[in-house]
Protein backbone atom coordinates (compact mmCIF):
# COMPACT_ATOMS: atom_id res chain seq x y z
CA UNK A 1 0.00 0.00 0.00
CA UNK A 2 0.85 3.65 -0.20
CA UNK A 3 1.89 5.19 3.14
CA UNK A 4 -0.76 7.66 2.73
CA UNK A 5 -3.41 5.20 1.97
CA UNK A 6 -1.91 2.64 4.49
CA UNK A 7 -2.72 5.34 7.21
CA UNK A 8 -6.21 6.25 6.17
CA UNK A 9 -6.85 2.18 5.69
CA UNK A 10 -5.99 1.80 9.42
CA UNK A 11 -6.64 4.63 11.00
CA UNK A 12 -10.45 4.14 10.01
CA UNK A 13 -11.47 7.02 11.39
CA UNK A 14 -12.51 9.19 8.84
CA UNK A 15 -16.67 9.28 8.74
CA UNK A 16 -18.16 9.01 11.96
CA UNK A 17 -21.74 9.62 12.76
CA UNK A 18 -23.58 11.19 16.13
CA UNK A 19 -27.52 9.33 15.55
CA UNK A 20 -27.70 7.09 19.01
CA UNK A 21 -30.15 4.17 16.72
CA UNK A 22 -30.91 5.11 13.20
CA UNK A 23 -28.06 4.00 10.37
CA UNK A 24 -28.89 6.78 7.83
CA UNK A 25 -27.26 9.64 9.64
CA UNK A 26 -25.40 12.41 8.84
CA UNK A 27 -21.41 12.22 8.89
CA UNK A 28 -19.56 14.52 11.55
CA UNK A 29 -16.07 15.27 10.51
CA UNK A 30 -12.84 13.80 11.51
CA UNK A 31 -12.88 13.10 15.26
CA UNK A 32 -9.01 12.40 17.22
CA UNK A 33 -8.97 8.55 18.50
CA UNK A 34 -9.54 9.56 21.93
CA UNK A 35 -12.62 11.50 21.07
CA UNK A 36 -14.19 8.56 19.67
CA UNK A 37 -14.69 7.52 23.24
CA UNK A 38 -15.38 9.99 25.17
CA UNK A 39 -18.91 9.69 25.22
CA UNK A 40 -21.69 6.53 25.00
CA UNK A 41 -23.03 8.51 21.76
CA UNK A 42 -19.59 8.95 20.26
CA UNK A 43 -19.04 5.57 20.55
CA UNK A 44 -22.39 4.49 18.98
CA UNK A 45 -21.43 7.05 16.35
CA UNK A 46 -17.75 5.14 15.52
CA UNK A 47 -19.86 1.92 15.27
CA UNK A 48 -22.40 3.06 13.01
CA UNK A 49 -19.81 4.51 10.86
CA UNK A 50 -18.53 0.66 10.47
CA UNK A 51 -21.75 0.00 8.35
CA UNK A 52 -21.40 3.32 6.76
CA UNK A 53 -18.01 2.12 5.50
CA UNK A 54 -19.55 -1.46 4.40
CA UNK A 55 -22.44 0.73 2.25
CA UNK A 56 -19.40 1.67 -0.55
CA UNK A 57 -20.12 0.22 -3.69
CA UNK A 58 -16.84 -1.13 -3.17
CA UNK A 59 -17.66 -3.71 -0.74
CA UNK A 60 -21.15 -3.97 -1.71
CA UNK A 61 -22.08 -3.82 -5.11
CA UNK A 62 -18.88 -4.19 -6.97
CA UNK A 63 -17.78 -7.62 -5.75
CA UNK A 64 -21.56 -9.04 -6.47
CA UNK A 65 -21.51 -7.33 -9.92
CA UNK A 66 -18.38 -9.12 -10.74
CA UNK A 67 -18.87 -12.54 -8.95
CA UNK A 68 -21.67 -13.05 -11.01
CA UNK A 69 -20.50 -12.27 -14.60
CA UNK A 70 -17.72 -13.97 -14.23
CA UNK A 71 -20.23 -16.96 -14.12
CA UNK A 72 -22.70 -18.32 -16.56
CA UNK A 73 -25.27 -15.86 -15.05
CA UNK A 74 -24.70 -12.28 -16.27
CA UNK A 75 -24.01 -11.45 -19.93
CA UNK A 76 -22.04 -8.29 -19.19
CA UNK A 77 -21.95 -6.07 -22.20
CA UNK A 78 -20.43 -3.09 -20.03
CA UNK A 79 -17.44 -0.44 -21.39
CA UNK A 80 -15.61 -0.17 -18.23
CA UNK A 81 -11.95 -1.48 -18.89
CA UNK A 82 -11.65 -2.80 -15.25
CA UNK A 83 -14.54 -4.70 -15.59
CA UNK A 84 -14.29 -5.94 -18.91
CA UNK A 85 -10.60 -7.19 -17.72
CA UNK A 86 -12.43 -9.31 -15.48
CA UNK A 87 -15.20 -10.34 -17.46
CA UNK A 88 -12.37 -11.87 -20.06
CA UNK A 89 -10.62 -13.05 -17.42
CA UNK A 90 -7.45 -10.34 -18.10
CA UNK A 91 -7.57 -8.77 -14.48
CA UNK A 92 -4.33 -7.04 -14.15
CA UNK A 93 -2.99 -5.86 -10.90
CA UNK A 94 -3.50 -2.12 -12.02
CA UNK A 95 -6.85 -2.82 -12.36
CA UNK A 96 -8.51 -0.06 -10.47
CA UNK A 97 -12.32 -2.07 -9.51
CA UNK A 98 -9.63 -4.54 -7.85
CA UNK A 99 -7.58 -1.22 -6.18
CA UNK A 100 -10.98 0.20 -4.58
CA UNK A 101 -12.24 -3.19 -3.58
CA UNK A 102 -8.82 -3.53 -1.47
CA UNK A 103 -8.91 -0.33 -0.13
CA UNK A 104 -12.21 0.32 0.91
CA UNK A 105 -11.96 -3.29 2.65
CA UNK A 106 -8.75 -2.85 4.61
CA UNK A 107 -10.19 0.99 5.76
CA UNK A 108 -13.40 -0.64 6.98
CA UNK A 109 -11.34 -3.41 8.90
CA UNK A 110 -8.78 -0.84 10.32
CA UNK A 111 -12.34 1.30 11.83
CA UNK A 112 -13.43 -2.01 12.76
CA UNK A 113 -10.15 -2.83 14.74
CA UNK A 114 -10.35 0.47 16.78
CA UNK A 115 -13.30 -0.41 18.35
CA UNK A 116 -12.14 -4.23 18.87
CA UNK A 117 -9.01 -3.00 20.27
CA UNK A 118 -9.72 0.15 22.57
CA UNK A 119 -13.06 -0.41 23.42
CA UNK A 120 -12.53 -2.83 26.37
CA UNK A 121 -10.73 -0.73 28.23
CA UNK A 122 -13.11 2.33 28.04
CA UNK A 123 -14.83 3.58 31.62
CA UNK A 124 -17.91 5.68 31.33
CA UNK A 125 -20.52 5.98 33.65
CA UNK A 126 -23.10 5.24 31.08
CA UNK A 127 -21.60 2.64 28.83
CA UNK A 128 -22.92 -1.09 30.55
CA UNK A 129 -20.73 -4.20 29.53
CA UNK A 130 -23.50 -5.09 27.39
CA UNK A 131 -23.21 -2.09 25.29
CA UNK A 132 -19.75 -2.98 25.10
CA UNK A 133 -20.11 -6.71 23.96
CA UNK A 134 -23.14 -5.13 21.25
CA UNK A 135 -20.40 -2.75 20.12
CA UNK A 136 -18.00 -5.01 19.77
CA UNK A 137 -19.90 -7.81 18.40
CA UNK A 138 -21.26 -5.20 15.75
CA UNK A 139 -17.39 -4.59 14.84
CA UNK A 140 -16.48 -8.13 14.85
CA UNK A 141 -19.41 -9.16 12.28
CA UNK A 142 -18.61 -6.41 9.90
CA UNK A 143 -14.74 -7.29 10.67
CA UNK A 144 -15.51 -10.83 9.71
CA UNK A 145 -17.97 -9.93 6.71
CA UNK A 146 -15.14 -8.24 4.81
CA UNK A 147 -12.34 -10.67 5.57
CA UNK A 148 -14.90 -13.53 4.07
CA UNK A 149 -15.20 -11.52 1.01
CA UNK A 150 -11.66 -10.44 0.62
CA UNK A 151 -10.60 -14.29 0.79
CA UNK A 152 -13.45 -15.46 -1.14
CA UNK A 153 -12.05 -12.73 -4.02
CA UNK A 154 -8.34 -12.99 -3.39
CA UNK A 155 -7.23 -16.19 -2.93
CA UNK A 156 -8.46 -20.17 -3.98
CA UNK A 157 -11.13 -21.38 -2.11
CA UNK A 158 -10.51 -24.14 0.69
CA UNK A 159 -11.49 -26.81 -1.89
CA UNK A 160 -8.41 -25.83 -3.65
CA UNK A 161 -5.37 -27.24 -0.89
CA UNK A 162 -7.46 -27.89 2.23
CA UNK A 163 -6.89 -23.84 2.88
CA UNK A 164 -3.14 -24.22 3.09
CA UNK A 165 -2.93 -21.94 0.48
CA UNK A 166 -2.30 -18.18 0.53
CA UNK A 167 -5.55 -16.01 1.80
CA UNK A 168 -5.12 -12.15 2.67
CA UNK A 169 -2.97 -10.06 5.05
CA UNK A 170 -4.60 -10.17 8.69
CA UNK A 171 -4.26 -6.83 10.43
CA UNK A 172 -5.73 -6.69 13.72
CA UNK A 173 -4.75 -3.68 15.17
CA UNK A 174 -6.00 -0.27 14.53
CA UNK A 175 -3.29 2.46 12.60
CA UNK A 176 -1.58 4.53 15.56
CA UNK A 177 1.23 6.95 14.93
CA UNK A 178 3.30 5.35 17.82
CA UNK A 179 3.55 1.84 16.08
CA UNK A 180 6.19 1.96 12.79
CA UNK A 181 4.76 1.09 9.42
CA UNK A 182 6.44 -1.97 9.14
CA UNK A 183 3.96 -3.50 11.25
CA UNK A 184 1.19 -3.07 8.88
CA UNK A 185 3.18 -4.33 6.18
CA UNK A 186 1.88 -7.61 6.91
CA UNK A 187 2.66 -11.14 4.97
CA UNK A 188 -0.65 -13.06 3.52
CA UNK A 189 -1.98 -15.50 6.26
CA UNK A 190 -3.33 -18.77 4.77
CA UNK A 191 -7.25 -19.53 3.93
CA UNK A 192 -7.07 -21.78 7.18
CA UNK A 193 -5.73 -18.69 9.38
CA UNK A 194 -8.23 -16.40 8.00
CA UNK A 195 -11.19 -18.39 8.29
CA UNK A 196 -9.97 -19.18 12.11
CA UNK A 197 -10.15 -15.75 12.47
CA UNK A 198 -13.44 -15.27 10.82
CA UNK A 199 -14.93 -18.44 12.98
CA UNK A 200 -13.58 -16.81 15.88
CA UNK A 201 -15.30 -13.27 15.21
CA UNK A 202 -18.67 -14.66 14.76
CA UNK A 203 -18.94 -16.92 17.49
CA UNK A 204 -17.80 -13.74 19.80
CA UNK A 205 -20.11 -11.97 18.02
CA UNK A 206 -22.90 -14.51 18.90
CA UNK A 207 -22.15 -14.08 22.22
CA UNK A 208 -22.24 -10.18 22.43
CA UNK A 209 -24.98 -9.29 19.81
CA UNK A 210 -28.81 -9.23 20.92
CA UNK A 211 -31.06 -11.59 18.96
CA UNK A 212 -33.02 -8.17 18.13
CA UNK A 213 -30.91 -5.35 17.01
CA UNK A 214 -33.37 -3.74 14.63
CA UNK A 215 -31.73 -2.81 11.19
CA UNK A 216 -28.02 -3.66 12.57
CA UNK A 217 -25.78 -6.98 12.91
CA UNK A 218 -28.09 -8.98 15.52
CA UNK A 219 -26.66 -12.67 16.80
CA UNK A 220 -28.79 -14.39 13.95
CA UNK A 221 -26.67 -12.49 11.49
CA UNK A 222 -23.52 -14.07 12.69
CA UNK A 223 -24.78 -17.38 12.94
CA UNK A 224 -26.26 -17.70 9.01
CA UNK A 225 -22.86 -16.16 8.47
CA UNK A 226 -20.59 -18.79 10.01
CA UNK A 227 -23.32 -21.27 8.47
CA UNK A 228 -22.23 -20.08 5.28
CA UNK A 229 -18.28 -20.13 6.09
CA UNK A 230 -18.99 -23.81 7.70
CA UNK A 231 -20.26 -24.74 4.12
CA UNK A 232 -17.36 -22.88 2.57
CA UNK A 233 -15.19 -25.26 4.04
CA UNK A 234 -17.41 -28.54 4.03
CA UNK A 235 -17.96 -28.80 7.70
CA UNK A 236 -21.41 -30.04 7.31
CA UNK A 237 -22.33 -30.23 10.44
CA UNK A 238 -21.62 -27.13 12.12
CA UNK A 239 -22.88 -25.59 8.20
CA UNK A 240 -26.53 -27.80 8.73
CA UNK A 241 -26.65 -26.88 13.12
CA UNK A 242 -25.85 -22.84 12.73
CA UNK A 243 -28.48 -23.03 9.53
CA UNK A 244 -30.56 -24.81 11.48
CA UNK A 245 -30.23 -22.56 14.41
CA UNK A 246 -31.41 -19.33 12.66
CA UNK A 247 -34.57 -21.19 10.78
CA UNK A 248 -35.98 -22.41 14.54
CA UNK A 249 -34.67 -19.12 16.41
CA UNK A 250 -38.25 -17.64 15.32
CA UNK A 251 -36.35 -14.16 14.53
CA UNK A 252 -36.98 -14.96 10.82
CA UNK A 253 -39.05 -16.49 8.05
CA UNK A 254 -39.42 -17.46 4.59
CA UNK A 255 -42.25 -15.07 3.32
CA UNK A 256 -44.71 -15.64 0.76
CA UNK A 257 -43.48 -13.03 -1.78
CA UNK A 258 -40.47 -11.10 -2.73
CA UNK A 259 -41.55 -7.92 -1.65
CA UNK A 260 -38.32 -7.70 0.53
CA UNK A 261 -36.40 -6.96 -2.81
CA UNK A 262 -38.53 -3.11 -2.40
CA UNK A 263 -36.69 -1.70 0.13
CA UNK A 264 -37.79 -3.21 2.90
CA UNK A 265 -35.11 -3.90 5.21
CA UNK A 266 -37.60 -4.96 8.09
CA UNK A 267 -39.07 -8.06 6.13
CA UNK A 268 -38.66 -11.22 8.05
CA UNK A 269 -36.37 -12.93 5.37
CA UNK A 270 -33.73 -10.46 5.64
CA UNK A 271 -31.20 -11.36 8.20
CA UNK A 272 -28.42 -9.09 7.09
CA UNK A 273 -28.52 -6.45 4.11
CA UNK A 274 -26.92 -3.37 2.88
CA UNK A 275 -29.25 -0.77 3.71
CA UNK A 276 -29.43 2.37 1.39
CA UNK A 277 -32.22 5.39 1.63
CA UNK A 278 -32.60 8.31 -0.55
CA UNK A 279 -30.65 10.57 1.63
CA UNK A 280 -27.18 8.07 1.44
CA UNK A 281 -24.48 9.13 -0.81
CA UNK A 282 -21.25 7.93 -2.04
CA UNK A 283 -18.65 8.69 0.99
CA UNK A 284 -17.14 10.78 -2.09
CA UNK A 285 -17.47 11.76 -5.57
CA UNK A 286 -15.59 9.14 -6.66
CA UNK A 287 -16.77 5.84 -4.55
CA UNK A 288 -20.61 5.21 -5.72
CA UNK A 289 -22.33 3.49 -3.11
CA UNK A 290 -23.52 -0.16 -3.07
CA UNK A 291 -27.39 1.11 -4.13
CA UNK A 292 -26.25 2.92 -7.03
CA UNK A 293 -23.97 0.15 -8.40
CA UNK A 294 -26.93 -2.55 -8.58
CA UNK A 295 -29.18 0.37 -9.55
CA UNK A 296 -26.66 1.15 -12.36
CA UNK A 297 -25.69 -1.74 -13.54
CA UNK A 298 -28.58 -4.10 -13.46
CA UNK A 299 -31.13 -1.79 -14.78
CA UNK A 300 -31.76 -1.04 -18.54
CA UNK A 301 -32.11 2.63 -19.52
CA UNK A 302 -33.17 5.23 -19.08
CA UNK A 303 -32.37 4.85 -15.19
CA UNK A 304 -29.78 2.22 -15.42
CA UNK A 305 -26.59 1.60 -17.57
CA UNK A 306 -28.00 -1.68 -19.06
CA UNK A 307 -24.50 -3.33 -18.44
CA UNK A 308 -25.55 -6.32 -16.94
CA UNK A 309 -28.49 -8.53 -18.02
CA UNK A 310 -29.67 -12.25 -17.80
CA UNK A 311 -26.94 -14.26 -19.57
CA UNK A 312 -28.71 -16.51 -22.29
CA UNK A 313 -27.81 -19.78 -20.37
CA UNK A 314 -29.43 -18.15 -17.36
CA UNK A 315 -32.70 -17.47 -19.34
CA UNK A 316 -32.44 -21.34 -20.83
CA UNK A 317 -32.20 -22.53 -17.38
CA UNK A 318 -35.42 -20.62 -16.26
CA UNK A 319 -37.08 -21.49 -19.31
CA UNK A 320 -36.37 -25.40 -18.96
CA UNK A 321 -38.96 -24.95 -16.36
CA UNK A 322 -41.81 -22.43 -16.50
CA UNK A 323 -43.95 -20.73 -14.54
CA UNK A 324 -41.05 -19.97 -12.48
CA UNK A 325 -41.85 -16.86 -10.06
CA UNK A 326 -38.23 -15.52 -9.35
CA UNK A 327 -38.54 -14.84 -13.03
CA UNK A 328 -42.21 -14.46 -13.94
CA UNK A 329 -42.00 -11.71 -11.07
CA UNK A 330 -38.38 -10.43 -10.76
CA UNK A 331 -37.19 -9.77 -14.12
CA UNK A 332 -38.20 -7.12 -17.20
CA UNK A 333 -37.92 -7.40 -21.19
CA UNK A 334 -35.62 -4.72 -21.98
CA UNK A 335 -32.78 -3.75 -24.78
CA UNK A 336 -29.43 -3.62 -22.91
CA UNK A 337 -26.42 -1.38 -23.82
CA UNK A 338 -25.25 -2.72 -26.97
CA UNK A 339 -28.80 -3.02 -28.44
CA UNK A 340 -29.80 -6.45 -27.42
CA UNK A 341 -33.43 -7.78 -26.47
CA UNK A 342 -33.10 -9.22 -23.38
CA UNK A 343 -34.04 -9.42 -19.54
CA UNK A 344 -32.53 -7.62 -16.53
CA UNK A 345 -33.43 -8.12 -13.10
CA UNK A 346 -35.42 -6.47 -10.97
CA UNK A 347 -34.75 -7.10 -7.62
CA UNK A 348 -33.17 -3.98 -7.18
CA UNK A 349 -35.88 -1.53 -8.30
CA UNK A 350 -35.78 1.88 -6.91
CA UNK A 351 -33.80 4.02 -9.57
CA UNK A 352 -35.33 7.18 -8.42
CA UNK A 353 -33.90 7.22 -5.09
CA UNK A 354 -30.58 4.85 -5.42
CA UNK A 355 -32.13 3.58 -2.27
CA UNK A 356 -32.31 -0.51 -3.32
CA UNK A 357 -30.84 -2.82 -0.77
CA UNK A 358 -27.89 -5.33 -0.96
CA UNK A 359 -29.01 -8.62 0.24
CA UNK A 360 -26.15 -10.10 1.83
CA UNK A 361 -28.06 -12.57 4.14
CA UNK A 362 -31.33 -14.40 4.06
CA UNK A 363 -33.68 -16.67 4.84
CA UNK A 364 -33.88 -18.97 1.77
CA UNK A 365 -30.12 -19.72 2.16
CA UNK A 366 -30.37 -21.04 5.60
CA UNK A 367 -32.78 -23.45 3.82
CA UNK A 368 -30.92 -24.51 0.79
CA UNK A 369 -27.44 -24.79 2.90
CA UNK A 370 -29.21 -26.67 5.09
CA UNK A 371 -30.04 -29.18 2.64
CA UNK A 372 -26.81 -29.30 1.47
CA UNK A 373 -25.27 -29.69 4.28
CA UNK A 374 -27.11 -32.15 5.37
CA UNK A 375 -27.07 -34.03 2.19
CA UNK A 376 -23.55 -34.31 2.22
CA UNK A 377 -22.94 -35.11 5.78
CA UNK A 378 -25.94 -37.59 5.81
CA UNK A 379 -27.38 -36.03 8.45
CA UNK A 380 -31.52 -34.61 8.39
CA UNK A 381 -30.45 -31.74 11.04
CA UNK A 382 -33.76 -29.39 11.21
CA UNK A 383 -35.26 -31.00 8.39
CA UNK A 384 -34.54 -33.42 5.50
CA UNK A 385 -33.11 -31.99 2.48
CA UNK A 386 -35.81 -32.93 0.65
CA UNK A 387 -38.10 -30.84 2.40
CA UNK A 388 -36.03 -27.77 2.62
CA UNK A 389 -35.65 -27.78 -1.33
CA UNK A 390 -39.40 -28.14 -1.97
CA UNK A 391 -40.21 -25.12 1.05
CA UNK A 392 -38.32 -23.14 -1.57
CA UNK A 393 -39.46 -24.14 -4.35
CA UNK A 394 -43.01 -23.85 -3.26
CA UNK A 395 -42.57 -19.79 -2.88
CA UNK A 396 -41.23 -19.85 -6.34
CA UNK A 397 -44.43 -21.51 -7.68
CA UNK A 398 -42.79 -24.87 -8.54
CA UNK A 399 -43.78 -28.59 -7.87
CA UNK A 400 -42.17 -30.80 -5.31
CA UNK A 401 -39.57 -32.30 -6.05
CA UNK A 402 -39.78 -36.32 -5.21
CA UNK A 403 -36.20 -36.68 -4.75
CA UNK A 404 -33.17 -34.02 -4.39
CA UNK A 405 -29.36 -34.55 -5.11
CA UNK A 406 -26.34 -32.35 -5.00
CA UNK A 407 -27.28 -30.39 -8.59
CA UNK A 408 -30.67 -30.23 -7.70
CA UNK A 409 -29.37 -27.88 -4.97
CA UNK A 410 -26.66 -26.18 -6.99
CA UNK A 411 -29.88 -25.32 -9.27
CA UNK A 412 -32.20 -23.95 -6.93
CA UNK A 413 -29.55 -21.65 -5.70
CA UNK A 414 -28.26 -20.48 -8.66
CA UNK A 415 -31.93 -19.52 -9.33
CA UNK A 416 -33.09 -18.27 -5.68
CA UNK A 417 -29.80 -15.92 -5.68
CA UNK A 418 -28.53 -14.67 -9.31
CA UNK A 419 -27.97 -11.34 -9.21
CA UNK A 420 -26.49 -11.32 -5.43
CA UNK A 421 -23.16 -12.03 -5.93
CA UNK A 422 -23.24 -16.37 -4.93
CA UNK A 423 -22.94 -17.97 -7.78
CA UNK A 424 -18.89 -17.81 -8.16
CA UNK A 425 -18.28 -19.32 -5.00
CA UNK A 426 -20.91 -22.07 -5.57
CA UNK A 427 -19.16 -23.64 -8.51
CA UNK A 428 -16.05 -22.85 -7.53
CA UNK A 429 -16.35 -24.69 -4.03
CA UNK A 430 -17.78 -27.72 -5.76
CA UNK A 431 -14.89 -28.01 -8.39
CA UNK A 432 -17.14 -26.43 -11.51
CA UNK A 433 -16.07 -24.58 -14.24
CA UNK A 434 -17.95 -20.64 -14.10
CA UNK A 435 -19.15 -20.72 -17.51
CA UNK A 436 -20.55 -23.56 -19.56
CA UNK A 437 -17.93 -24.57 -21.60
CA UNK A 438 -15.90 -22.38 -20.69
CA UNK A 439 -11.85 -22.64 -21.19
CA UNK A 440 -9.14 -23.70 -18.74
CA UNK A 441 -9.24 -19.85 -17.96
CA UNK A 442 -12.69 -20.12 -15.94
CA UNK A 443 -11.97 -24.07 -14.65
CA UNK A 444 -11.58 -24.43 -10.75
CA UNK A 445 -7.98 -23.78 -9.68
CA UNK A 446 -7.30 -21.62 -12.94
CA UNK A 447 -5.18 -18.53 -12.20
CA UNK A 448 -7.71 -15.59 -13.36
CA UNK A 449 -10.78 -17.31 -11.34
CA UNK A 450 -9.33 -15.53 -8.10
CA UNK A 451 -7.99 -11.91 -8.33
CA UNK A 452 -4.03 -10.09 -8.05
CA UNK A 453 -3.06 -8.69 -5.41
CA UNK A 454 -3.46 -5.34 -6.30
CA UNK A 455 -0.86 -3.27 -7.09
CA UNK A 456 -0.73 -0.47 -4.71
CA UNK A 457 -0.10 -2.96 -2.20
CA UNK A 458 2.83 -4.72 -4.18
CA UNK A 459 4.50 -1.66 -4.69
CA UNK A 460 4.82 -0.82 -0.97
CA UNK A 461 4.45 -3.96 1.30
CA UNK A 462 7.76 -5.65 1.09
CA UNK A 463 6.39 -8.76 2.65
CA UNK A 464 3.10 -9.48 0.41
CA UNK A 465 3.20 -12.29 -2.23
CA UNK A 466 1.54 -11.83 -5.56
CA UNK A 467 -1.10 -14.48 -6.79
CA UNK A 468 0.24 -17.17 -9.50
CA UNK A 469 0.02 -15.72 -13.01
CA UNK A 470 -1.02 -12.20 -11.81
CA UNK A 471 1.05 -9.23 -12.79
Amino acid sequence: MQKFKTVVFFLGLILFFSCEDRLDVTPEDSVEIETVFDTRGSINGAVVGIYSKNQSGDLNGNPQLISDFMTDNVNFVGSFPSLQEIDQYETLATNATLDNIWADAYELIGAANNIIVNLPDVDLVDLTDADKAQFIGEAKFLRALTYFQLVNLFAQPFQFNGGTNLGVPLALIPYSPEIPLSEFQLERSTVNEVHALIEQDLLDAIAGLPEDNGERAEAGSARALLARLYLYREDWNNAANFADQVISSGEYELVPNFDFYDDNPQSPENIFSVINTPTDGPQDEDVPGSDEVYVNFYNPAPGGRGDAPFSQDLIDTFAAEPGDRRFDELSQAATDAGGNDTFFTTKYPDIVNNASDGMVLRMADMYLMRAEANLRGGTAIGDTPLNDVNIVRARAGLAPLGAVDLDAILLERRKEFCFEGLRRMDLLRNNLNLRPGGGPESAPGADKVIFPIVDDELVNNPNITQNPGNF
